[in-house]
């Protein structure tokens, strides 16, 4: 507990310092493309017209029915899972790399450590926030306009932010040892993708294989994504009428932070021995 809230104070002590540094890296990725900063948002956007054009018109053609009864368009659907999807995945496979990659940064830079991860991941928030918008602009083209269930997405950005940021703390501190676990990390979340409803709606599976669709409800992302397309369709508050898997989804996250950061202290001493 000690280690977590001194990673946790570190955060806190050195919010400017993560703004200035996320704006930085969001720059400096692009520095060299003609599009610059613009490639941030045309990369999801070309992987969603693709996963619409396989997934939507050519294995399955049919609307997605929402828990209200209600139909969606199979591209309205996929767009408000996959961009929530893109800001995990890129923030977590960019966090997992960042203290090994920044090595020679910290000799020059005096910082926690535990900062890096936080200023990656703020890097893709940007992005994110940026994705959001459109999407909820290509929304109201379909009928689905702004409502009071917009506010909860405040409360799962919250959720994705504190799950990466725990997961990044274990797979940074554990990439900078093992440099094999970021290529496993990365194979891995390629895997998840499919195990998330992000592409297909796992409930259409609920009457013939229930235990395995009870399995891939354990996976957070089902809580984060669900929550999105909650609020951007207008449903319910889905973190109250589903307050069962709000109680697991922090209890999990918070675990994972705890390792996280028990980790990220014992390790971070010895991380320059291993550049």
């Amino acid at each position: 507990m000690r280690a977590a809230i001194t990673v946790l104070k570190e955060q806190i002590d050195n919010f400017y310092l993560i703004g200035r540094l996320s704006a930085y890296e969001l720059k400096s990725k692009n520095k060299n493309n003609y599009l610059g900063v613009a490639w941030e948002i045309l990369n999801p956007t070309i992987q969603i017209l693709i996963y619409w054009f396989v997934f939507g018109t050519i294995v399955n053609r049919a609307d997605v029915t929402l828990t209200t009864g209600a139909d969606v368009p199979f591209i309205a659907w996929l767009m408000g899972g996959f961009i929530l999807w893109n800001f995990f995945y890129q923030s977590t496979i960019q966090g997992s790399k960042s203290i090994y990659t920044r090595l020679a940064m910290l000799s020059k830079m005096n910082f926690p450590m535990s900062v890096i991860p936080n200023f990656v991941i703020f890097a893709q928030f940007y992005v994110h926030m940026a994705m959001l918008l459109i999407v909820i602009i290509i929304l109201q083209f379909f009928g689905y306009y702004i409502n009071i269930y917009y506010l909860q997405l405040i409360y799962f950005l919250f959720c994705t932010f504190c799950l990466t940021f725990s997961i990044s703390l274990i797979t940074s501190t554990l990439s900078t040892i093992i440099r094999d676990v970021h290529m496993l990390l990365n194979a891995s979340l390629r895997m998840f993708l499919y195990m998330t409803p992000i592409l297909w709606p796992i409930e259409r599976f609920l009457d013939t294989y229930p235990t395995l669709v009870m399995i891939l409800k354990l996976n957070p992302l089902y809580y984060l994504i669900e929550g999105y397309r909650s609020a951007l369709f207008g449903i319910d508050w889905y973190f109250i009428t589903n307050w069962e898997y709000t109680l697991y989804f922090w209890a999990l996250t918070f675990a994972l932070f705890l390792f996280g950061s028990k980790l990220h202290m014992k390790f971070r001493r010895h991380f320059i021995d291993y550049l």
